[in-house]
């Protein structure tokens, strides 16, 4: 393992995910890519541009965050986000002036259990998240190649979303990248391990954002604990898969890891 600002790099698993056949694949079977960080680029570029919007929209009181933001359950907000009325039921909340109804995922707004792992209020949030993604993604993507690297990014954030939806307050609002991030950072320790890498830089890493996870106020341990399980699995997956018919394997490993996500959100919403 390497040191570097943010992290760490392994370079073990670079050198093994570059390692070609003929049909230039990696050593898991995607497609290695001319420039592994084009997929990072074009997901820091969609969360920059979201931010944007939200900025331009009128920040923490865009109605964009309302509608993009994972919240459990609906609740009943103040107009131009002064703050929400707890537990107002949402006839209640129709029949009177200066609030408004905002959804959860819980009474329809199932997007948000996608849309929210884009979205960003503050820029110190954002900028943490998206150089996490700059400095992890390349590495992976060249290890795994893109589709790959684009499932487990998206599984990942999915996986965190999940876990929130189940472990979070009701009508707390959850968003950010830090799901899939986290994730990534899972996935990179089983490719490490898989290739015979020193991983001890890695869990020193792992324990240090543990505990800012766990102790510093406004964390989501729910999206950044079932990312990262997410990102775990969904390596394993990815790099366990026997050498015969992989790719079958991988693709039915990674449908079934997805289809237990929708079953964990349909009966977390069959509860209320």
């Amino acid at each position: 393992m390497r040191d570097a600002s943010v992290g760490f790099q392994c370079p073990s698993c670079v050198a093994e995910g570059a390692r070609t056949t003929r049909q230039a694949r990696t050593a898991y079977g995607g497609k290695r890519p001319s420039n592994p960080a084009i997929t990072s680029i074009a997901l820091i570029a969609v969360n920059v541009g979201v931010w944007l919007a939200i900025v331009v929209t009128g920040g923490r009181s865009s109605l964009l965050v309302d509608r993009l933001a994972l919240l459990v359950q609906g609740r009943c907000e103040e107009t131009g986000g002064g703050g929400y009325y707890p537990n107002a039921p949402e006839q209640a909340c129709n029949l009177q002036g200066g609030v408004t109804w905002v959804s959860g995922v819980s009474d329809g707004a199932w997007w948000q259990l996608a849309t929210s792992t884009f979205t960003h209020v503050e820029i110190w949030h954002l900028a943490f998240n998206m150089l996490a993604l700059w400095f992890l993604g390349p590495q992976l993507e060249m290890a795994i190649g893109r589709a790959r690297f684009l499932a487990l990014y998206l599984l990942s954030g999915l996986a965190g979303s999940a876990m929130v939806y189940w472990f979070t307050g009701e009508q707390v609002q959850t968003l950010g990248a830090s799901g899939a991030v986290f994730g990534l950072m899972g996935a990179l320790l089983v490719v490490a391990v898989k290739v015979g890498g020193n991983v001890s830089q890695i869990g020193v890493w792992l324990l240090i954002n543990a505990v800012i996870t766990f102790t510093l106020p406004n964390i989501s341990w729910q999206g950044h604990l079932g990312g990262f399980l997410g990102g775990l699995l969904i390596a394993a997956v990815l790099v366990y898969a026997p050498r015969q018919h992989r790719t079958t394997w991988q693709v039915a490993g990674l449908s079934l890891i997805g289809a237990l996500l929708v079953a964990a959100i349909v009966a977390r919403s069959a509860t209320f």
